[in-house]
């Protein structure tokens, strides 16, 4: 990997700044295509350990001016300011991390062809305590069936409110559309967000010089271009990609097992990344980071090293059993069972303990939310008590 790749302070397409948001379709693609992927967590690891090693600024300026901030959505969010939620909690944090399934720009044109639009091929809703004890990462099913309020599209005009698909929204109106969809959903104030793509995600495995997960069977997928042997198996970047796109030939075939594996790969990203064999080596930390920063379009206030470093400065001191997985308590849709639903009242539950910052937790139990509460609770006489939901943490090994 060529480390001095994108020299320079980036720019921003005049299109983006009046437009969608972040989008890689018609008029909202960026100046120079950003690799999109990476592990919220993970990059959180790296940034503190560069600050806290005083890098040399030379190097600290090249990773900043990799990060494309997402001015456009920012404009867009602030014409709807007085409609979307309030922020209830002092110094919680919610960030929205979107993965587009786009075509276009540097090594996604592999992946099939661009139609010229694109949708948020995963989602998911990371919660950052208050204290930075915990952080909770709740995935958002492409096919959940959602209000997608009237959007700003590509060519200046506006969509009407319509009840479809939640990935129409990123289609539609880009990661503005996205973030005001999930707060019409959840009720919950999305203060961050970041937007990735393939080519990204593909970088940072190779990065950390791949990632190992453990396979009950063997995978042959040639949708996915994916051929692995059962057992213990170190991924490549181009091998990761398959592994958490592909669908049909893995597991049950569900969206939902899919963003179970998701799940567990990112845990597993997290502690490579964690590993002394990344954090204490330069020569392997750098390209980490620098995979990172470029692979990142956020919000402006993000859009910097230093402001990383001030939203994740505390999350160093997270253990891994505390950082959890779980995807939102959902069910075939009623009209369609190609389509997801919320399952209530537990989906808002759970939006309503993320709200005001109180702890879930979560079991690898096979039912969809385990109404158990935590340990050494009484379940009929302390109502406060964290349910606990399907998921895993980052402490759980794949291979186990």
């Amino acid at each position: 990997m060529t480390l001095a790749r994108h020299e320079g302070t980036r720019t921003v397409n005049d299109s983006v700044r009046r437009g969608l948001g972040a989008s890689a379709a018609g008029d909202g693609l960026l100046r120079r295509r950003r690799r999109r992927w990476v592990s919220g967590a993970a990059l959180a690891v790296g940034v503190v350990v560069v600050a806290a090693a005083g890098a040399g600024w030379a190097v600290y300026a090249k990773l900043s001016a990799n990060i494309t901030p997402d001015d456009a959505a920012a404009a867009e969010l602030a014409r709807y300011e007085r409609e979307r939620p309030t922020a209830l909690v002092r110094g919680a944090q919610n960030i929205l991390l979107i993965g587009s399934d786009t075509r276009a720009g540097d090594g996604n044109g592999q992946y099939g062809r661009d139609l010229g639009s694109e949708r948020s091929d995963t989602t998911i809703l990371l919660h950052l305590a208050s204290d930075r004890r915990s952080a909770t990462a709740v995935s958002l099913p492409r096919d959940l069936m959602v209000d997608i309020p009237g959007c700003r599209r590509a060519d200046g005009s506006r969509s009407d409110p319509v009840f479809a698909m939640f990935n129409d929204a990123f289609q539609v109106g880009g990661s503005a559309c996205t973030i005001r969809t999930v707060e019409k959903l959840t009720d919950i104030r999305v203060d961050h967000h970041m937007v990735v793509d393939f080519s990204g995600f593909k970088e940072m495995v190779d990065a950390v010089d791949g990632v190992q997960v453990c396979l009950k069977e063997p995978i042959d997928d040639k949708a996915a271009k994916l051929k692995l042997p059962a057992g213990r198996v170190t991924l490549d970047g181009e091998q990761a990609l398959g592994y958490v796109r592909a669908r049909k030939s893995i597991g049950d075939g569900s969206d939902t097992e899919r963003m179970e594996r998701q799940q567990r790969f990112l845990g597993a990203l997290v502690n490579k990344v964690q590993s002394n064999d990344v954090l204490l080596n330069p020569v392997k930390l750098y390209p980490v980071l620098d995979a990172a920063t470029s692979s990142l379009t956020t919000d402006p206030e993000l859009a910097s090293l230093r402001g990383l470093y001030q939203l994740v400065r505390g999350l160093r001191d997270i253990p891994a059993e505390h950082v959890q997985f779980l995807t939102v308590p959902r069910e075939s849709y009623v009209y369609d069972a190609n389509r997801d639903q919320l399952v209530e009242p537990e989906a808002e539950r759970l939006f309503a303990r993320l709200r005001a910052d109180e702890p879930v937790a979560v079991t690898r139990s096979d039912s969809q939310e385990v109404l158990t509460q935590t340990p050494g609770a009484s379940p009929g006489n302390d109502p406060s008590a964290a349910p606990t939901f399907r998921g895993n943490t980052a402490a759980e090994h794949t291979c186990e």
